[in-house]
């Protein structure tokens, strides 16, 4: 039901092509995987995703178990019949959310007391119900409830994160029965290597099937990012897959497919597009500016979506001035074809064992900040 198979490796910097085998699908690999918190991506429609190669999305576990929960969906048939998304999707756990968007919330050994952002309710979030939700989701691959921190944190609070990480885990573990489901154990640590280590090192000894890394992208600098996936690449086992959770910004991405990332996933395409910020082979930008007001070049002419084949950037321009939901629609569509691409150039590039020219172009390029 689930296999990670190694097809191509970078001698010069470790990048993998691979493919990811699951119940509803091959994904290739490296990838970058569209966020549909809601069982939805922003402004796309399941058509328009598949038309963009997306290949697997992500849905929150939060999210859906407090609207619309859980037993309506399994009513459904699962997450794939209820959005009617027929690839692969991941689930968070929705310990990120727990700790960030419910307002008051206490910790305890058995999990985490909070308030629903929607509503302001009481819930109780523990291991095994996190698992039990996936489940019932029905997701291809699920994730551990785990604890993160934020940065800036002491050693000692990232150190009782990551036991405390690590004890859900085995929860997880050992509660979790979908022969058909993938579940991911979580790497935290913030940014103490030592931590970052013995927690690799003691989710590797449960024989996870694939193993994610979080607490990054969360403030701290590009360059500790790249740090913590330098120390992680040697210890994490070459044979199962690795996933970067929150990750899109494509330096972002490039950078951690040369350090042996397989999997990203971010919000970032979709939410730069409903504000009108583009990602471009040359960079980023802003379509508002008023210097696109007589432009009737394409967003950019190496991409081959459907807003950069039909449209100037004028006419997008005019649909955001005049409101136009249109605009929100074309801009993410872009971004997330942009990204997608980009992980399906750099596998070519690994499968042709050219990842180091392609990883130099990109940056000679996207650095230049050029409008095309």
């Amino acid at each position: 039901m689930f296999e990670f198979r190694v097809q191509a490796v970078c001698p010069e910097t470790g990048a993998r092509a691979g493919e990811l085998v699951t119940p509803h699908g091959i994904i290739e690999t490296p990838v970058f995987m569209p966020v549909g918190t809601r069982a939805t991506v922003k402004a796309m429609s399941p058509r328009e995703m598949e038309e963009i190669e997306a290949q697997i999305v992500l849905s929150n576990t939060y999210h859906l178990y407090l609207r619309p929960g859980v037993e309506l969906i399994e009513k459904a048939g699962g997450l794939h019949r209820f959005m009617n998304w027929h690839r692969p999707i991941l689930t968070d756990s929705g310990g990120f959310q727990v700790f960030s968007l419910s307002g008051i919330n206490r910790i305890k050994e058995d999990g985490v007391e909070f308030s629903s952002h929607l509503d302001g309710s009481r819930h109780f979030m523990t291991p095994e119900l996190a698992t039990r939700v996936q489940e019932g989701l029905g997701s291809d691959i699920a994730m551990c409830f785990d604890q993160c921190v934020e940065l800036p944190c002491d050693e000692e609070t990232a150190r009782k994160s990551v036991e405390r990480t690590l004890r859900w885990a085995r929860r997880c573990k050992e509660v979790h029965r979908r022969d058909d489901q993938a579940l991911f154990g979580i790497v935290q640590g913030a940014l103490f290597d030592d931590l970052r280590k013995d927690c690799a090192r003691e989710l590797i000894a449960m024989d996870f099937p694939g193993y994610s890394i979080g607490g990054l992208s969360v403030g701290e600098s590009h360059d500790e990012m790249y740090r913590i996936l330098d120390l992680l690449n040697p210890i994490l086992p070459q044979e199962k897959p690795r996933y970067l959770m929150g990750v899109g910004f494509p330096t972002n991405l490039v950078e951690g497919v040369a350090r042996g990332v397989d999997m990203f996933d971010c919000v970032l395409p979709t939410r730069n597009g409903r504000n009108g910020t583009l990602l471009t082979s040359r960079g980023k930008f802003n379509i508002k500016h008023s210097r696109f007001e007589e432009d009737w070049g394409p967003i950019d002419p190496d991409c081959d979506c459907y807003a950069c084949r039909e449209f100037s950037k004028a006419y997008i321009r005019h649909l955001y001035r005049s409101g136009e939901m249109l605009g929100a629609r074309l801009c993410s569509w872009h971004n997330l074809r942009y990204l997608i691409s980009l992980m399906k150039g750099a596998r070519e590039a690994i499968l042709e064992g050219r990842f180091p020219q392609f990883r130099d172009r990109f940056h000679e390029l996207f650095s230049t900040g050029k409008v095309l």
